[in-house]
């Protein structure tokens, strides 16, 4: 797979690096969905309280395509072409090149397997020569179920609890932090 393969399609969705066109529709969901997504994408939703601002988001998401810092797709409705959310690949440019994988999903396209489809083709990406990755990663909170359930669904297995080098922020202790791994095979 390479950068001509984009956008990504699966059965139902369309993933594929946002455009300016899409700053409407991406501003939408994070701010109908902003007291949901807080917890799991602050920096997200600190960065983009106003229409202009989810315009600056998305031109920065082109410019880390570019420098490779981290892939960020929309996630679309094939039919409908509705804009459900997005999923992003982090890497970390090591020996071992490890991807962390993030999204989210506007709550009207929750518990349609939209999540679990989205993930088999990011995971796709992120093996793919574009990131190469030798192990992908997803953090999830013990108390959402649903996104660890996405990562078992995909292969990914739950790693041990990782030692905390320093003591939990009140907000930190609200659910601990699981990570789930996948790695190439």
């Amino acid at each position: 797979m390479s950068a001509a393969d984009l956008p990504l399609l699966t059965p139902r969705l369309m993933l594929r690096p946002y455009v300016p066109s899409d700053e409407a529709l991406f501003f939408a969901v994070l701010a109908k969905d902003r007291n949901r997504l807080e917890e799991a994408f602050p920096a997200r939703l600190a960065a983009v309280h106003t229409l202009a601002d989810a315009g600056r988001i998305l031109e920065s998401f082109e410019q880390d395509w570019h420098t490779k810092r981290m892939f960020v797709l929309g996630i679309w409705h094939t039919a409908g072409g509705q804009y459900l959310g997005d999923i992003s690949l982090k890497p970390t440019w090591a020996k071992t090149v490890t991807a962390e994988i993030g999204y989210y999903l506007a709550l009207e396209a929750q518990g349609q397997g939209y999540a679990r489809e989205a993930l088999m083709a990011a995971v796709k990406l992120g093996f793919s020569p574009i990131i190469n990755a030798d192990r992908l990663i997803i953090r999830c909170r013990a108390n959402n179920p649903r996104s660890y359930a996405v990562a078992i669904a995909g292969g990914f297995r739950l790693l041990p609890p990782r030692p905390r080098l320093w003591p939990a922020r009140a907000s930190e202790k609200k659910s601990e932090i699981l990570y789930f791994a996948l790695d190439r095979s």
